[in-house]
């Protein structure tokens, strides 16, 4: 009898903590995009694909391969959850934000991928020396295609951090944090060409989506968005 009560008090007590939980951070719904974007993307990287645009230039050629790279390469992914997390947690404003602009890239990346199926053939044939970088490059190769590079994502989710960490009231008096978002995206960017992973067409691909939708999140706001497409139908009434 005892056993059951403790289990039904246990069965409440984890009911409890779920409902605060739920009602605490009510925007943990906005979470369950990233199981569809992966769905997605390697739904993307698998589809049997007749005709692939290459994304590369001959300034590629000029960009030595640099294994050290390997290592700002993976942090992006620390680097991306651990931002998602902070703002998750500690501001709701700037995390609607935040996710506004990565949400937005990654679906408009989907789209591209889909509709102009594209990859690199930048990657080297063989490496001339061996090391514990070398090996884990080799890891990444073997894990992840040449394919659907444009624009790089890479580039654009890591902007998409030190963008909202730069512009977040909250950490405004944080300048290592600031510096160290910036000086860590910087990084990453430059190690997606370094490892032979995206072109600079790419990396340049998703400089410009970060712009673009920097000011139209950040700068415009969705209220003068709105005033925008309202302008026009006002001034065909008068």
């Amino acid at each position: 009898m005892k056993l059951f009560e403790i289990s039904n008090t246990t069965k409440l007590l984890k009911e409890d903590i779920m409902k605060t939980l739920l009602s605490k951070y009510k925007h943990v719904w906005t979470l369950l995009y990233f199981p569809v974007y992966l769905a997605v993307f390697f739904w993307l990287e698998n589809r049997s694909v007749s005709k692939y645009h290459v994304v590369q230039s001959t300034m590629d050629s000029h960009i030595p391969f640099l294994e050290i790279f390997i290592i700002p390469y993976f942090l992006w992914f620390g680097f991306v959850a651990l931002g998602v997390a902070y703002f998750f947690f500690k501001d709701v404003k700037d995390y609607y934000r935040l996710i506004a602009f990565l949400y937005s890239g990654m679906t408009i990346f989907l789209i591209w991928s889909y509709v102009y199926p594209n990859r690199l053939f930048l990657r080297p044939m063989a490496f001339t020396r061996d090391n514990i970088f070398i090996r884990m490059v080799q890891h990444l190769y073997a894990i992840d295609t040449p394919t659907n590079v444009f624009p790089s994502i890479h580039v654009f989710n890591s902007l998409g951090i030190a963008i909202t960490v730069l512009n977040s009231n909250r950490l405004r008096n944080f300048r290592a944090v600031r510096i160290g978002s910036v000086v860590l995206a910087t990084l990453i960017v430059l190690s997606t060409m370094f490892l032979k992973q995206h072109s600079l067409i790419d990396v340049t691909g998703g400089c410009v989506m970060a712009a673009a939708l920097y000011w139209l999140i950040y700068q415009c706001g969705y209220q003068r968005i709105a005033e925008l497409f309202r302008r026009p139908a006002n001034r065909r009434i008068a």
